[in-house]
């Protein structure tokens, strides 16, 4: 199993744009000293404790960070984007990383979002959106000739060489065809999982709950299938909350105490509870909304603990799911006290990832 690191980035929004750029590019670094595989940063316009909007811009400063480490976009929304521009700026973003980058997509799922592009969410344009643009990206990159295309939402002409050749189309990604591709996707019968299943693609999903990660590759098992194909469980990517500690107290008082608790207690649980997630957290399906709260979230719902906590956990997740290829631990603000989240990405990397791949070999 592979590990990776997740940035929302979630910040408090009263927090300076620069001083949680610089808390983030610190999480990089340490990823990259601790042999952590890949890093992947989020892209949200109207969230405001989340806000990232151009993780390109973010991934350029991290390359010059680092030199072995792989850095993509998770996800690059691109309902939100032309799919002329997402192709020369990956392209051009692919070659400063020295092909290292890697692209993860996405249809967007955030309604403030939507709203903002006057997207049709509700009517699912979001999604179509989506694949209408990677096909219109992914051309752009391949077929050599020009051509004039009009799809549903996008019109893409690829010009022709012009005035001796001085003026044309020459942007391609380093890596060829195209940087690896993945693909962001949440409810267990997820469409846009059963379509990237169908196009061989890497799913990379949140944890929720055992359930919907076994129903999230159920979807890409079955798009795989009905294209004929065999997906496989080492391209998929889950991100987890993880925090360890020397033991599981410890461990939930520094989430509590840092930045994860502030993010469970101000952003993250009161909206789940207001668009009706929340049970997908709930133990019990008689539990009230109320007692779903962060410390709730932390012993139940996430990879936070002791070591042995932390490995049992991840032992009971392979099972639950039939195994997947990545780890990708979501980064939290704890720049206030940076001490234990330094810690709990050196237990992480050196004491619990060996354990589960020596678990795993057996």
């Amino acid at each position: 199993m592979r590990l990776g690191l997740f940035l929302n980035p979630g910040h408090n929004p009263a927090k300076p744009t620069v001083d949680a750029v610089a808390w983030d590019l610190e999480l990089v670094r340490w990823a990259e000293e601790l042999g952590y595989n890949e890093v992947w940063i989020g892209e949200h316009l109207t969230v405001p404790w989340e806000s990232c909007p151009a993780p390109d811009l973010f991934i350029a400063q991290a390359l010059r960070e680092t030199t072995r480490i792989r850095i993509g976009p998770a996800s690059l929304n691109l309902p939100l984007h032309h799919p002329a521009l997402v192709a020369h700026r990956i392209a051009y973003l692919d070659r400063l990383s020295g092909g290292r980058l890697n692209l993860g997509i996405g249809a967007s799922g955030t309604a403030t979002d939507w709203r903002l592009f006057g997207i049709d969410g509700a009517a699912g344009d979001h999604r179509k959106m989506m694949w209408e643009s990677l096909d219109a990206v992914v051309r752009l990159w391949t077929d050599p000739e020009p051509y004039v295309w009009q799809g549903e939402f996008w019109a893409v002409n690829k010009p022709e060489p012009m005035f001796d050749g001085l003026m044309g189309f020459h942007m391609a990604p380093l890596q060829g065809p195209h940087p690896p591709i993945s693909v962001s996707g949440l409810t267990p019968e997820s469409p846009t999982l059963r379509e990237c299943g169908a196009r061989g693609l890497a799913p990379l999903t949140l944890a929720f709950s055992l359930d919907y990660l076994a129903g999230q590759w159920a979807s890409v098992a079955a798009g795989a299938a009905s294209a004929g194909r065999i997906a496989n469980r080492d391209d998929w990517g889950i991100a987890w909350d993880v925090f360890v500690a020397e033991t599981d107290d410890e461990a939930i008082r520094a989430c509590l105490e840092g930045g994860l608790g502030d993010y469970l207690d101000k952003f993250w649980l009161p909206l789940v509870k207001q668009v009706g997630l929340v049970t997908m957290y709930k133990n019990d399906p008689a539990m009230s909304d109320a007692e779903v709260t962060a410390e709730y979230f932390l012993r139940h719902c996430a990879m936070v603990g002791s070591v042995d906590t932390v490995v049992d956990k991840l032992a009971a997740a392979v099972d639950a799911t039939g195994g997947f290829g990545t780890l990708i631990h979501i980064g939290h603000d704890h720049a206030a006290d940076p001490g234990p989240m330094r810690a709990s990405m050196e237990l992480l990397a050196r004491e619990v990832m060996p354990r589960v791949s020596k678990s795993a070999d057996r």
